[in-house]
């Protein structure tokens, strides 16, 4: 069981290997709190063509929580002010992370993917990190002041807890914003098996929350010029989660970028639109390979 060890934190990853070309391989970034089952859909894209390499987040799947014993025990409200201000992550300790995963990996060049937080992770890892050869970001954003906020009511819904809801009714309640009703309504056995998968692998409360913190932190609005590798960026049009402008801001500052909007797509559009996003993927790493 691969893992790479970062401040006496485990972090677990899956590498799987192919007789390969010399390419790189292809590195799956997860977003604030999904284990590694969202990028299930590109994963089996690509798996013909490219070794991959999919880490567990900090506090996710298999991953250890590296937060102090005693942030968990304390009351929700209070611990996610802790988390918050003083002991939650941060994105440059998870980009860090992803560097000691890499490195564990023996790996020197790849094709970072990654989506909403896992997107962040990326630009900040590709700003201070040399292994990147290429960036695919999916519904994420730059952060910071000028970047388009989470709508309120999206914020809400995504941490509310029902009355007397079960652990699976809490999360098809905090998930509804990330889906298109049309695609939730005439796959109900797909999300069934959806929530399955994140009662498995998905990062715990107190991690989820450090995760949500290292979020709310996140900024590099003024450094994207820095950022020298090519960049895909996809987004869906219709995101409820992080707003297709954040798009449209990172294609503006981002030099080498190509931006491609998915038409009425949702925030999770690489699942309800995986055929085109992996013909996007695709066509882009065989560009840059």
């Amino acid at each position: 069981m691969p893992q790479a060890t970062r401040d006496g934190v485990s972090i677990y990853y899956e590498h799987e290997r192919r007789d390969g070309d010399g390419r790189a391989p292809v590195v799956f970034v997860q977003g604030l709190a999904f284990g590694r089952w969202m990028w299930r859909w590109q994963r089996e894209a690509v798996a013909d063509e490219y070794d991959i390499v999919a880490p567990d987040n900090r506090g996710t799947g298999r991953s250890d929580v590296g937060l102090p014993p005693l942030v968990a025990r304390l009351p929700g409200t209070l611990r996610g002010l802790v988390l918050l201000k003083l002991a939650g992550y941060s994105m440059g300790g998870l980009a860090a992370d992803l560097e000691a995963v890499l490195d564990d990996a023996g790996i020197y060049d790849a094709h970072i993917v990654g989506a909403s937080m896992g997107g962040m992770i990326a630009q900040r890892y590709a700003l201070e990190y040399s292994r990147a050869k290429s960036l695919t970001l999916c519904c994420t954003s730059h952060g910071g002041p000028d970047a388009a906020p989470v709508p309120e009511e999206t914020q809400e819904r995504m941490f509310d807890t029902p009355d007397g809801a079960s652990d699976r009714e809490t999360i098809r309640h905090r998930m509804r914003p990330a889906f298109n009703d049309r695609f939730t309504n005439r796959n109900p056995h797909l999300m069934d098996r959806i929530i399955e998968w994140r009662l498995e692998q998905d990062a715990s409360a107190p991690a989820r929350e450090a995760q949500a913190a290292a979020v709310q932190n996140f900024d590099v609005s003024d450094r994207l010029d820095g950022l020298r590798v090519p960049t895909l960026l996809l987004h869906g049009t219709d995101d409820q989660v992080v707003p297709v402008e954040n798009a449209r801001l990172l294609a503006e500052k981002i030099s080498d970028s190509r931006l491609e909007l998915v038409e009425g797509g949702s925030h999770l559009f690489f699942i309800e639109d995986d055929e085109l996003v992996n013909e996007h993927l695709l066509a882009f790493l065989e560009e840059q390979e």
